[in-house]
């Protein structure tokens, strides 16, 4: 998938996706030893869009298994078409001479069947991404469907048979640590901690997106995106809603964040309405704009954020 590390380093700037050296080397490693990568973090930092930016460095497409409380195997691997299965037999019963047993071989068969995000990911002839997202949201029971598919790269499923990969694909699995994600798959997994970028590294991915802007303006995006995250807000800003902020401040030709602009900008940095209420609240927002301005400057002199 990448000939080299500076393929890697090279590949992911190109995307947009800023990371260190630590990150990079074990995406590498990897994509070399050909294991999964666990990441864990907080939502929003950036774990999902790893997955994104590794396919389009290596040219190639995302299969996505969104996990969620109550998901299945049908979901995740496949199921039979039963309708066109159906169909099926219903046009071989009018002709003569119906051999039932390889006409029951036939049903069984994949053009019968509609393959998952786990099936589709092995049938690639150039390794896929698959990523499998927000893995602490299911079950042990779930995470144990899993463990074949990671161990020896194939998928056993009843009456279709055992289906090898055709490529292996590179395997992200992400956790925001709502559930403690088993040690089987993290004996199989390499594991990258993922936390909210520094506001030196954020100012940084601002500049890619907005490259038009001033330093300063990219200091005080990355500066109001640390403020808003230390305010224990019921929902903090993610990296991509602090880009699309910055996008939005240009298209309001603002260059800065200031108090006044608090009842045009809460909508775009309140999600819910507790964090309104506290943004809200007397001298809530001029005391996170100052915050911000704080932070911002200590950007811009290079010190640690």
């Amino acid at each position: 998938m990448f000939p080299s590390l500076q393929d890697v380093e090279a590949g992911l700037r190109a995307t947009g996706y800023i990371a260190d050296s630590i990150a990079t080397t074990t995406v590498y490693l990897a994509a070399r030893l050909q294991k999964p990568l666990l990441l864990e973090g907080p939502a929003g930092s950036g774990k999902t869009q790893l997955a994104y930016a590794v396919a389009d460095a290596a040219c190639t497409t995302v299969e996505r298994l969104q996990c969620y409380e109550g998901i299945n195997e049908e979901k995740a691997i496949g199921r039979f078409d039963e309708p066109l299965q159906r169909l099926c037999v219903d046009l071989k019963t009018k002709s003569s001479g119906v051999d039932w047993q390889s006409l029951q071989t036939e049903l069984h068969s994949q053009q019968f069947f509609s393959a998952g995000p786990l099936l589709r990911a092995l049938q690639y002839e150039k390794p896929c991404v698959l990523l499998i997202d927000e893995l602490d949201k299911v079950n042990q029971a779930f995470e144990a469907l899993l463990l074949e598919l990671l161990s020896v790269w194939q998928l056993s499923i009843p009456k279709l048979g055992t289906i090898k990969a055709k490529s292996i694909p590179f395997v992200v699995l992400t956790s925001n640590e709502e559930r403690r994600i088993g040690d089987p798959l993290r004996r199989r997994s390499f594991y990258l901690r993922v936390e909210h970028p520094t506001a030196e590294r954020e100012a940084e991915i601002v500049a890619l997106r907005t490259p038009d802007s001033s330093r300063e303006f990219h200091a005080g995006m990355a500066g109001l995106a640390k403020a808003l995250r230390g305010w224990s807000l019921e929902k903090p800003p993610s990296v991509s809603e602090i880009l699309d902020f910055a996008q939005a401040l240009k298209v309001l030709g603002a260059e800065r964040v200031t108090a006044e602009m608090r009842d045009i900008l809460l909508p775009l940095l309140a999600k819910t309405e507790a964090d309104r209420r506290k943004l809200l609240l007397r001298d809530g927002f001029a005391s996170l704009v100052y915050d911000a301005q704080q932070y911002s400057a200590k950007t811009l002199r290079g010190g640690i954020a």
